[in-house]
C-alpha cells in the first residue's frame, strides 16, 4: 500500500487572535505526521511519504498534480480547526483524482468534532487520540470493515452510521516510539526568525499537561504527564545533529515539570559533549537557578513562558496557578543565566478591564523579556472558558460546532466582549505591541545585539511587521 501523509496548504487559514501581519508564524516540521510515518515504517511494510505543502510552497493545482504522480492508496491529513477549510479542500482534490483513495484525518479538531467531520463525504476515517498505533491498526484492517469495530482510536462510516469508539488508552512508555521520520522531509528548509542557527527541528520530550488553565485544551494528548527518559531524548537530539540540524524547538507543553529529568537531560548532553542549540516552553513556577544554569551550559537558547496577564486578579480567573512574584523571579533568574525569554500574554479575559490591560502592558515591560507575544483571549472549543462563555451568554451560541459542520472562509471567532468590545481589544492589542517593541531603549538594545546580516534582516522584517499593526 502507498501511503501519503499531507500537511495541507493554508490559503484559507482562520486567524483568531493575532494581528494579521504577525499571524504567519515560522513553518515548523509536521511532527505529528512524522511520528505516524516513523511508526508505520517500523511496524509495517507499506511505502510511506510525507508531503508538507507549506514548506514546499505548493498551491492546490500543484498539490493535485502531486497526488496524480504519487498515486497513493491512502492519504492522511493533519487537521486543526483553523485549517479545516484547507483540509476539506485537500480531501476533495484527492477524491477528484481518484474516488478510491482512502482519506484519513487526524489531529486536535477530529477529536473534538468526530461526528461532524465524518459527515463530510470526502472523509473516510478518523484517527483519534495519539495516532501511531491506531494508524497501523487501520491500515492493517482497512479492507475488512468488520475488524475495525475491535479497535479504539479509529472512527469511520459504515453505510450511513458513524462508528466512534473513542480514543484508546494513552501510550505510557514514550520511549517505545521510534523517533519522528525526519528522513521523509526536507530538514534543511525549516528555519525560524528567533533561532540563532538554522536549520531547525521540532521534537517532543513528553506528552500531556497536568495543569488546569481555563483557556487551554490538549485533549488528544491527555492531561497526564508522560515523559521520555533523558537518554532517549538526547539520543534524538544527537540524531538531529547528525542530520545537520542546528537548533531544536522542544514542543512540550511544559518541559520543566520534572526537575530531575531536566538535570539528567543536561548531564547526558554534557557527557556526550553534544553541541546543539535548543529551546523549550516552561512555567515560571517550575524553574530555579541551578536548573537554568545547567540548561544554559548545555545549549538552551530560549525559554517561552506563558505569563498571560499582568494582574493577579486575571491570573486567578484563568486558573493559571502562578503569581506575579513568581513570574518576576523566573524572568530575573533566566536573564541572569544568559537564556533569552519569550513571554506570552492574553488581552480581554473574563472580568478584565482596560485598566487591567494597561497593567499587563506595564508588567510586560517590567519583567523585560527579549520577545513578547500579545494575543486576544479567544474561547476555544472544549475548554472551560468556552463552556463558561456559553453558560453566561457572553457567547451567543456554540459557534465552533457550527463552523465544524459548515466551515466558511469568512468565519470570525467570538472574543470575550463582556467589558471591552472587539474593536477596542484590537486597538489595545496594537497599542501593546507598539508600546513594547518600539521603545527606544528596546530598539537600541536589540541593535547592539545584532551579530550577522541574517539577524539584521530578520529583525528588520519583524520591526516592519509591527509597524503595520
Amino acid at each position: 500500500m502507498k501511503i501519503l501523509l499531507i500537511n495541507p496548504p493554508n490559503e484559507n487559514l482562520i486567524l483568531t487572535n493575532l494581528p494579521e501581519s504577525l499571524a504567519q508564524e515560522d513553518i515548523m516540521p509536521p511532527l505529528g505526521l512524522m511520528y505516524v510515518a516513523a511508526y508505520l515504517e517500523k511496524n509495517t511494510s507499506h511505502q510511506v511519504k510525507i508531503l508538507d505543502c507549506l514548506i514546499e510552497k505548493l498551491n492546490y493545482d500543484q498539490l493535485e498534480k502531486k497526488i496524480e504522480q504519487e498515486k497513493p492508496d491512502l492519504v492522511g491529513i493533519t487537521t486543526l480547526t483553523f485549517t479545516l477549510i484547507d483540509v476539506l479542500k485537500t480531501a476533495k482534490i484527492i477524491k477528484g483524482v481518484n474516488q478510491n483513495i482512502k482519506v484519513v484525518l487526524g489531529g486536535p479538531h477530529v477529536n473534538i468534532y468526530p461526528e461532524e467531520t465524518l459527515n463530510f463525504p470526502e472523509v473516510d476515517y478518523l484517527i483519534l487520540g495519539e495516532g501511531e498505533k491506531p494508524s497501523k491498526d487501520l491500515i492493517d484492517n482497512i479492507n475488512q470493515t468488520e475488524n475495525l469495530y475491535n479497535f479504539k482510536g479509529i472512527a469511520f462510516k459504515d453505510g450511513n452510521r458513524v462508528i466512534n469508539p473513542g480514543p484508546r488508552e494513552l501510550i505510557q512508555d514514550l520511549n517505545e516510539l521510534p523517533f519522528p521520520a525526519r528522513n521523509l522531509i526536507s530538514n534543511e528548509k525549516y528555519s525560524s526568525v528567533l533561532s540563532k542557527k538554522n536549520p531547525v527541528a521540532t521534537m517532543f520530550s513528553s506528552r500531556g499537561c497536568p495543569f488546569k488553565c481555563t483557556f487551554c485544551n490538549r485533549a488528544h494528548l491527555g492531561k497526564v504527564f508522560r515523559a521520555r527518559s533523558a537518554k532517549n531524548v538526547v539520543d534524538e537530539m544527537e540524531e538531529c545533529k547528525k542530520k545537520g540540524i542546528e537548533e531544536i524547538f522542544i514542543y512540550d507543553d511544559t518541559f520543566t515539570i520534572q526537575r530531575q529529568r531536566v538535570i539528567d537531560i543536561c548531564s547526558e548532553i554534557k557527557n556526550r559533549d553534544l553541541k546543539i542549540n535548543w529551546d523549550v516552553r516552561a512555567r515560571v513556577d517550575t524553574v530555579d537557578k541551578e536548573m537554568l544554569k545547567e540548561m544554559k551550559e548545555t545549549g538552551c537558547q530560549r525559554i517561552h513562558y506563558g505569563v498571560e496577564a499582568g494582574t493577579q486578579k486575571i491570573l486567578n480567573v484563568l486558573k493559571k496557578g502562578i503569581t506575579l512574584e513568581q513570574t518576576e523571579k523566573a524572568f530575573k533568574l533566566t536573564k541572569k543565566a544568559g537564556i533569552e525569554t519569550l513571554a506570552y500574554f492574553m488581552l480581554g479575559s473574563p472580568t478584565e478591564t482596560k485598566e487591567d490591560i494597561f497593567q499587563t502592558i506595564k508588567f510586560a515591560k517590567k519583567i523585560k523579556p527579549d520577545f513578547v507575544c500579545f494575543s486576544i483571549t479567544t474561547p476555544y472549543p472544549l475548554t472551560e472558558l468556552y463552556s463558561l462563555g456559553l453558560k453566561e451568554k457572553i457567547l451567543p451560541h456554540d459557534y465552533w460546532q457550527k463552523f465544524a459542520q459548515n466551515p466558511q472562509p469568512n468565519f470570525v471567532p467570538f472574543v470575550w466582549e463582556e467589558k471591552i468590545s472587539r474593536q477596542e481589544l484590537l486597538s489595545l492589542l496594537k497599542k501593546a505591541y507598539r508600546s513594547f517593541y518600539l521603545r527606544p531603549s528596546y530598539v537600541f538594545q536589540k541593535v547592539l545585539q545584532i551579530k550577522s546580516v541574517r539577524e539584521l534582516l530578520n529583525k528588520t522584517k519583524t520591526a516592519l511587521d509591527i509597524l503595520k499593526i
